[in-house]
């Protein structure tokens, strides 16, 4: 039996039983005589039990446009329309406040709206137009609405033409039923401020108000049901590797310290110099420690090293991380020590935790890190960081990168 392949995990991985079955698995998948040595470090990364208590609750109500109103139920108050509508990045939500084709200061879908509305147009739905004699006409409705637009903390904000021309629709509906009521005496009369102040210009401030605060509940309503999507989705795994990023980062000696434990207690002298190098199989950011441990100081010395889904390139960019290597300064690849002689990198391309090495670093050769790319399965759903332990891929590769020591 040849000398073993020291399998390293990444981030999340706490049962150190469950990592073992997954390296047996893997085993049984690349065949032959290589044996998997399973190096588990996880019970030293974060404490990620109690993190659901960082996460926002639902907000439990909106503000008035003038700020009253119900406070949502975590105690903070909601986001502002311009941080939501960017949040959404929906292309039918414009940043300036300003719609398609205004007039007047005002989206041409609602001024198309209203006038098709009190003109009595087929499409509207209000034939005829308001009721009474002195009824206004929708001239009359645009100017107090282009008065009143700029008040609107989210329908200003929009730009879709079909939520703006809803809006204008019921505009016009809305004074169509108070010109009605003309024949009440205790009506105000539409041309007037009225007695209880049903003018023209209240009428349509009110159905202003209320529709753009179905507007801004609906809005937000869909950006809490992204907001928690995404976090249901992508936010146990993203929690996990921020975690134990964090904790490696500030601990990085004794999680080293663990991984030469395991290997000395196969035998103390791999991975000691040049004439025992050791073989490491790293997943995420165990291939963060294995390049970190192969060019230090005193280096784990390694003949070959596969990684996937790693991001060794990566924060070597944005932090070089020391020992033997210099930082990127822009002049050509960073040259990797002979302590690491061999590199293959997989990289799946849904994982937005996989980065390239090939362009970072060069190894002691003059030759690139092998990058190689993987296919992505449509079974594997979004969130790709943990795949790659199931895919034939992973075992063909390993017995590809992993020739018996010299």
């Amino acid at each position: 039996m040849s000398e073993p392949v020291f399998v390293i995990h990444g981030v999340g991985n706490r049962d150190a039983r469950a990592f073992a079955t997954t390296v047996a698995a893997v085993r049984a998948a690349v065949g032959g005589d290589m044996e998997l040595v399973p190096v588990h470090w996880g019970d030293l990364g974060a404490d990620d039990r109690f993190v659901d208590l960082a996460l926002p609750a639902r907000p439990g109500g909106l503000r008035d446009a003038d700020g009253a109103g119900p406070v949502p139920e975590d105690g903070v108050a909601d986001a502002s329309p311009e941080a939501l509508l960017s949040a959404l990045s929906a292309p039918s939500v414009s940043s300036g406040g300003g719609g398609p084709a205004r007039a007047g200061g005002l989206p041409g879908p609602v001024r198309d709206a209203v006038r098709e509305g009190l003109d009595g147009t087929e499409d509207s739905g209000l034939r005829g137009g308001p009721a009474g004699p002195g009824g206004p006409d929708g001239e009359d409705v645009l100017a107090e609405l282009a008065d009143a637009w700029p008040s609107t903390r989210w329908l200003s904000l929009t730009d879709d033409p079909v939520l703006l021309r809803e809006a204008g629709t019921a505009i016009a509906r809305a004074v169509a039923d108070a010109g009605a009521q003309e024949t009440d005496p205790a009506w105000g009369g539409l041309r007037g401020p009225g007695s209880g102040g049903g003018g023209l210009r209240d009428v349509v401030r009110r159905r202003l108000a209320d529709l753009d605060r179905v507007a801004g509940a609906a809005m937000q309503a869909l950006a809490w049901r992204v907001n928690h999507g995404l976090r249901t989705r992508f936010g146990p795994g993203t929690t996990r590797f921020l975690g134990d990023v964090l904790v490696y980062q500030r601990h990085r000696e004794r999680i080293h310290a663990r991984v030469r434990e395991r290997i000395a207690a196969v035998d103390p002298a791999l991975g000691s110099g040049p004439d025992r190098p050791v073989r490491v199989v790293a997943h995420s950011l165990g291939g963060v420690i294995a390049v970190d441990m192969a060019t230090a100081r005193v280096p784990l010395w390694t003949s070959s090293l596969l990684t996937f889904g790693s991001q060794a390139a990566y924060f070597h960019l944005c932090d070089p991380r020391g020992g033997s290597l210099p930082a990127y300064a822009g002049g050509g690849p960073v040259p990797l020590p002979p302590s690491l002689a061999r590199w293959t990198n997989l990289w799946q391309p849904l994982d937005v935790l996989a980065f390239a090495a090939s362009r970072v670093f060069t190894l002691d050769d003059g030759t690139p890190p092998v990058d190689v790319p993987l296919p992505h399965s449509a079974s594997a759903g979004l969130w790709t960081h943990s795949v790659y332990w199931d895919l034939p891929e992973l075992a063909h590769a390993i017995r590809a990168a992993m020739p018996p020591p010299a």
